[in-house]
């Protein structure tokens, strides 16, 4: 099955912020372009499925309104960011090091800001990603965010929904507005 990883456009917040389980919009102009960006990509009826957080409706709507052949989105709350807890809108250049650190030393299994694991945000995820198995289409559309791709492509990289250290953790995930294609 083709799994499509739409990003949702560009926040409305000063640069520099930590934000995940934050409800915080997206830029209109720019979710209305990444749609129109995007609307050629999944083939006709390719169900989407959709964070519940604000700024990836924005984008599946704007979607919607470019194909509605693919019909309203599914909310699955397991596309979620994850979340960050205390440091919520914090800049990150005002988190204390420590703070960063202890998540770094323990990727997989601290709750960075005191919320979620990376661990917990992957084993979400895979449950979503099992979802899919028995589903009609051979495509999907999943409008979502940085982290829960990262951890798509984990979990198809190395097979499984495990994190052992942050050196296995992808770093690259499309812009805002921008998308990935994986087989799963």
């Amino acid at each position: 099955m083709k799994l499509w990883l739409l990003r949702h456009a560009p926040v409305l917040l000063p640069s520099g912020l930590c934000y995940g389980a934050s409800d915080v919009p997206a830029d209109a102009q720019r979710t209305r372009d990444a749609a129109r960006a995007f609307a050629q990509q999944p083939a006709p009826g390719t169900p989407v499925w959709v964070s519940g957080l604000l700024r990836a409706q924005q984008l599946a709507g704007a979607l919607q309104a470019e194909r509605p052949d693919l019909g309203a989105a599914r909310i699955d709350v397991r596309l979620n960011e994850m979340d960050f807890g205390d440091w919520e809108l914090k800049p990150w250049e005002h988190i204390p090091r420590d703070a960063f650190d202890a998540w770094m030393a323990d990727f997989a299994h601290h709750r960075f800001g005191g919320a979620e694991s990376t661990q917990q945000l992957l084993y979400r995820v895979a449950a979503a990603m099992a979802d899919l198995r028995p589903a009609s289409s051979r495509e999907v559309v999943w409008v979502t965010h940085a982290g829960v791709i990262r951890a798509v492509s984990h979990i198809v990289r190395s097979g499984r929904p495990l994190v052992g250290s942050v050196d296995e953790w992808p770093k690259e995930a499309p812009e805002p507005g921008g998308w990935t294609c994986v087989s799963v």
